[in-house]
């Protein structure tokens, strides 16, 4: 009898464990066809980025543009600050700022070719190299108004879905492509039934909060309602602002040649 139940005993066991490895097979399978749920860094989540490139052609047409910038700061030890610009760009990837006041500043020019940003001052014989990150006037950082390219610089993922003052909005997650990018990481609200841009937070590479940023005042310009303002507060010192007006945007024909280094002084 006891040898009848060992050996009874060991037939299950021998079921039980061929069991178990074929459900395992089976479960390895079913996974290994699963789609991934996640994208990877270096694979941005589609649907985020359908969204974000809807946004961004809201902020900006794709054409070739002509738009002036004035950019007003506030600050609560010093006098209102105020510098114009005049903004030349051509397909997101190529632009010029040139400065139009304060009086003792205007001829200088910034030239963007891609991520690659140069100064030329008159005072100075040959373009100096600055990087996007570096501050502009108040806190608007070259980037911000040299190249408005969400798309082309971050990776994005839909974090989650919010309800403002009964509005439907997404969240995004943009990581920069590299370090280059003039933030690392920005969280950005879009509505949902228009695509436009409402806020963003602005991170640095240590995560840090520097600032944050509203759009307003919707207007028809060429086709498309777009943000005319931008808000932008110092996350780190309470009371410094600055305000971002543009107008007076229009197509242009933009040839290639006017983005070079050595044409930068034939601007005006």
């Amino acid at each position: 009898m006891e040898i009848f139940f060992t050996k009874e005993l060991g037939n299950m066991e021998s079921r039980y464990f061929s069991q178990y490895i074929l459900a395992i097979c089976l479960i390895s399978t079913l996974l290994l066809a699963l789609p991934q749920a996640r994208a990877t860094p270096n694979e941005p989540d589609e649907f985020a980025q359908s969204i974000l490139e809807k946004a961004d052609d809201i902020r900006f047409p794709r054409e070739s543009f002509q738009v002036d910038v004035d950019i007003r700061t506030i600050s609560q030890d010093r006098s209102d600050d105020l510098h114009k610009y005049r903004v030349l760009s051509k397909g997101n990837e190529n632009s010029i700022v040139l400065v139009t006041e304060p009086v003792s500043e205007r001829g200088q020019a910034i030239l963007m070719k891609g991520r690659d940003l140069w100064i030329f001052m008159p005072s100075v014989n040959q373009p100096i190299r600055l990087s996007l990150s570096q501050r502009l006037t108040g806190q608007v950082a070259n980037g911000d108004i040299a190249r408005a390219n969400f798309t082309g610089d971050y990776h994005p993922k839909l974090l989650r879905t919010e309800t403002i003052d009964n509005e439907q909005y997404y969240v995004l997650e943009l990581t920069g492509v590299d370090r280059s990018v003039t933030y690392q990481k920005v969280i950005l609200w879009v509505e949902q039934a228009s695509f436009r841009p409402f806020r963003a937070e602005f991170y640095s590479l240590s995560n840090r909060l520097l600032k944050t940023c509203r759009y307003e005042n919707y207007e028809m310009i060429l086709g498309q309602y777009r943000p005319t303002r931008l808000i932008m507060e110092n996350a780190l010192i309470q009371g410094e602002t600055s305000i971002l007006e543009y107008s007076d945007m229009k197509l242009r024909d933009l040839p290639d040649k006017i983005f070079t280094k050595n044409y930068l002084k034939r601007l005006e």
